[in-house]
């Protein structure tokens, strides 16, 4: 029954083969050669979206960098639902903490790096942690100026019972998308993010 299938689809993994387009062999590449390839035969493919100022010169670009922003407030709207009638004070307090808890301990200019944050702000947000016992910092033996940063068992405990509404938050801003536009979703992001931290290395933490 889907013999001419079979045929059809090894025939294209010889094409693919043979030109090496990409020089990888997972599924996820294979499809997208093989969607360009079919797009360059003429046969239809996906419609380009439309948006807003289109058809006055409106750039991709320009959607892309607002959408972003937009999500962004999205997701912080969600983020302050979820710490609602928590000891949390902004979303940030337990986003560090989430970093804290998965990663490990780190220094304090690693944690507000990591984080995307200016100095001064990441600063206050690592000293509410502290005050509230929910973080604890040390020095090293290495280095007296440098302070690492751990979060303690009361941040734990305060963090395990925020968990599921933070997790809740997150389904909120992803919920149209299924689990393989959420895949597409994050190499896209990743790339974009990859590609900032190598050319963004003054631009954060001043």
């Amino acid at each position: 029954m889907y013999y001419d299938l079979t045929k059809e689809v090894i025939d294209l993994i010889k094409i693919y083969d043979a030109e090496k387009h990409s020089g990888t062999t997972d599924v996820y590449s294979f499809t997208q050669w093989m969607n360009e390839y079919f797009k360059q035969k003429g046969h239809p493919t996906l419609p380009e979206p439309d948006w807003g100022g289109k058809s006055d010169g409106r750039s991709p670009d320009s959607v892309i960098n607002t959408s972003l922003v937009h999500l962004y407030r999205y997701a912080k709207l969600h983020a302050k639902d979820a710490i609602s009638g928590t000891e949390f004070s902004t979303p940030d307090d337990f986003i560090y903490l989430i970093s804290l808890a998965s990663l490990g301990s780190m220094t304090k200019t690693a944690l507000i790096k990591l984080n995307i944050h200016e100095k001064s702000a990441g600063i206050q947000i690592v000293n509410r942690l502290i005050h509230n016992g929910w973080a604890e910092q040390a020095t090293t033996d290495a280095d007296k100026r440098n302070r690492i940063i751990s979060i303690t068992d009361k941040g734990r405990r305060l963090l395990e019972e925020s968990i599921p509404n933070i997790r809740q938050a997150s389904n909120n801003v992803t919920e149209p998308l299924n689990e393989t536009e959420k895949i597409d979703l994050i190499r896209l992001l990743l790339k974009l993010e990859d590609f900032h931290k190598l050319n963004s290395s003054g631009f954060v933490y001043n």
